[in-house]
């Protein structure tokens, strides 16, 4: 049985006053499946008020951020690598409302079978395991219920927004996040609705409710002679929504994966006061040791 190998990291810039926390678990030789966090600290002079129910956004606009606010002020120290003590700045209706808290982020990684109630009973477990260990956030991989295949896309497909038995996977995810009474960032699934195929990720906040729901931006299609050729565009279809969501312990923006690729949509969150950048992914071994630590560093 192959073990995982994780590897945490914490690294604070002052100059650009960001502490990314980065979980890596390298499962096999073709894959490497990834949690990655960033918290920036920012003080925002006025910030415009936004619906967590995000604005469509086609992808020419998302690549032209708003303006960048001024330059935030010095970091807090992390107290450990998953205990953040966080000083936060959030806009209200009438003033700038501070305050400071402490809390604990779950990242679970996963190895995923062919078995999707396995692959659900091996998440159930996981989370319930962060949960005991006083996280209040936890946080899965990129499409955790199903192999990650064009040919397996279709088979393990759900509908989200039908619940229920129609997505065993989001049921689940509802009923812990509202038994333990934490934050979950469901890495994603396919998810199928209105005759397409999505890689989508779905927020669930300590009510069990569905928060928010990121569907992929950039879809990965790469083609290196020799080494991979993979076209998720040959089943999925690309979302057209950056997403923001405010939740118990902040505001959160959501990307998947190959949306680290693009600063605009990370430039859009930071602009629009978040105060943490999630990535759930599944790189490959030929571009992942070759980007993800990178970008994450660079976000």
């Amino acid at each position: 049985m192959i073990r995982n190998r994780l590897i945490m990291k914490a690294l604070a810039s002052l100059s650009s006053s960001t502490l990314s926390l980065r979980c890596c678990s390298y499962n096999n030789k073709s894959s490497l499946n990834l949690n990655s966090l960033f918290f920036a600290r920012r003080r925002f002079h006025s910030s415009p008020p936004i619906s967590m129910a995000s604005a469509s956004v086609n992808n020419e606009r998302a690549r032209a951020p708003p303006a960048i606010p001024l330059p935030p002020p010095p970091l807090s120290k992390a107290t450990s690598l998953l205990s953040l003590s966080l000083s936060l700045s959030l806009p209200s209706l009438h003033s700038l409302t501070c305050f400071s808290f402490q809390f604990k982020i779950g990242l679970c990684q996963l190895s995923v079978t062919a078995d999707k109630e396995k692959n659900i009973a091996h998440a159930r477990q996981a989370i319930q395991d962060a949960a005991s260990k006083g996280a209040q956030l936890v946080l899965l991989p990129e499409i955790w219920n199903s192999p990650y295949s064009n040919d397996s896309f279709p088979v393990y497909a759900e509908d989200v927004d039908a619940g229920g038995d129609a997505s065993p996977s989001t049921a689940m995810l509802s009923d812990l996040a509202r038994l333990l009474k934490i934050t979950i960032i469901g890495g994603s699934i396919p998810e199928r609705s209105g005759g397409n195929l999505y890689n989508t990720c779905c927020v669930f906040g300590t009510d069990g409710k569905l928060k928010a729901k990121h569907r992929k931006i950039h879809l990965f299609d790469m083609d290196i002679p020799g080494k991979i050729t993979f076209m998720e565009s040959k089943t999925l279809t690309a979302g057209e929504t950056p997403t923001i969501v405010d939740t118990e312990v902040g505001r959160i923006g959501i990307g998947i994966c190959y949306d680290i690729r693009f600063p605009e949509l990370a430039m859009i969150y930071a602009a629009r006061g978040a105060h943490l950048l999630c990535y759930p992914g599944a790189f490959n071994m030929t571009t992942g040791p070759l980007h993800w630590e990178l970008l994450q560093r660079a976000r």
